[in-house]
């Protein structure tokens, strides 16, 4: 499997840095709330939701949501399908919505009208990467933590047919 890695996009130094950074800008932007409820799309994001909540020393919340857009060996995004919803009661909270990547931007624009439908004071988002595809320009992202070409990435998170999230970089495989 791990003979397909072609190249790193990302090292896990990088990631770890950003992360911290990241982190740190979203704590200054909610300063003035008692807490933050963080929202993660699974499963793509859960290892950066991981790390960046390590670096949050404020009060929060966690909750869950599940969209698919990637299924199984699938390059492209094929929509996005809320699967599944574990989100309790958000109404008056301010809600950082944690994804991995950003490609079409269907993710976000399934995702964050329902969480203001539930009554979310303020709904953020935070990408840890956002792809050069004009698709994606439209999509509201508050922070985002690479910027990377319009290719196939897997690593930290990211997968392909269910394999390499496992990765501590973000790397692109081989045609």
């Amino acid at each position: 499997m791990f003979q397909k890695i072609d190249k790193t996009l990302i090292s896990a130094a990088q990631i770890e840095a950003r992360i911290e950074q990241l982190a740190k800008q979203i704590i200054d932007d909610h300063k003035d709330f008692a807490e933050i409820t963080i929202v993660p799309i699974l499963t793509g994001a859960m290892i950066f939701t991981a790390d960046l909540i390590r670096h949050m020393r404020v009060p929060i919340r966690i909750n869950l949501i599940t969209v698919s857009s990637y299924p199984g060996t699938a390059l492209r995004t094929q929509g996005a399908s809320i699967l599944g919803k574990q989100l309790g009661d958000i109404a008056g909270r301010h809600v950082l919505l944690v994804d991995d990547i950003l490609d079409s931007g269907n993710t976000i624009r399934a995702v964050v009208p329902v969480l203001q439908e539930l009554g979310a004071a303020r709904v953020r988002v935070a990408m840890l990467l956002s792809k050069n595809r004009p698709e994606a320009k439209g999509a509201q992202v508050d922070y985002v933590g690479f910027d990377i070409p319009d290719e196939f990435v897997v690593g930290y998170g990211l997968d392909f047919d269910g394999f390499y999230r496992n990765l501590p970089d973000i790397v692109t495989l081989k045609p």
